[in-house]
């Protein structure tokens, strides 16, 4: 078997504390009751935030379309003030970056990833960045991870994939990536699970000393 030199690994509900992000909320609690019915069409019926993540519309463009007057400034409010980061993953990075090859993996607004990850001080544990909205697919698809692997130009038994959702990780071990389920909402998974960095950082330390698989 071939040594795993590469982390491919999710943003929201892994790097971010939030699984799925607070953007629906934040705009709910923003607008006045009377603007929900529209909000609801835009976010379930024309599928305008799942769209933006797929690179249909900007930043701009999206938060403009649902009504927000200065896009820009709620954008950073958002990110900086409704989304954490979990405090372990800079000190797990530090001491896995020089080791293994990173990689974001991730569903996201391509201008709120690019934000996220600066704002956070992120860029320098990675060595490329797989965002939906740059590259107009998503996961659980297939193809977002086809292109990952040919972007990075490693084959899948190279790669480790932390994700916390079951489905992505399934698509992701069908290709033959190895995949660890990152458990913050409690799913059922017959595979690895860690739920925390700590408890991530303890596994790729075993897998070290017992095999070598990992390196």
């Amino acid at each position: 078997m071939q040594k795993i030199t590469t982390i491919l690994i999710d943003m929201y509900g892994v790097i971010l504390e939030e699984s799925k992000g607070k953007f629906i909320p934040y705009t709910f609690n923003h607008f006045d009751k009377a603007e929900h019915e529209r909000l609801k069409r835009q976010f379930k019926e024309e599928q305008l935030f799942t769209r933006a993540g797929l690179g249909e519309f900007t930043s701009d463009e999206f938060l403009s379309m649902l009504g927000y007057e200065n896009p820009q400034y709620h954008m950073k409010d958002y990110i900086e003030n409704s989304l954490t980061l979990d405090v372990d993953f800079i000190p797990f990075a530090e001491k896995y970056c020089q080791h293994y090859e990173f990689v974001l993996l991730s569903n996201d607004v391509s201008q709120w990833s690019s934000y996220i990850t600066e704002f956070h001080q992120l860029d320098k544990y990675f060595l490329h960045k797989i965002v939906s909205g740059d590259v107009g697919c998503r996961k659980p698809e297939k193809k977002i991870f086809e292109l990952a692997l040919e972007k990075i130009g490693k084959c899948p038994e190279e790669c480790l994939f932390i994700d916390n959702s079951v489905k992505n990780l399934e698509i992701a071990e069908e290709l033959g990536i190895l995949p660890i389920l990152f458990n913050r909402d409690g799913e059922e998974y017959e595979g690895r699970i860690v739920n925390s960095f700590g408890e991530l950082d303890k596994m790729l330390e075993e897998e070290n000393e017992n095999t070598n698989i990992i390196h």
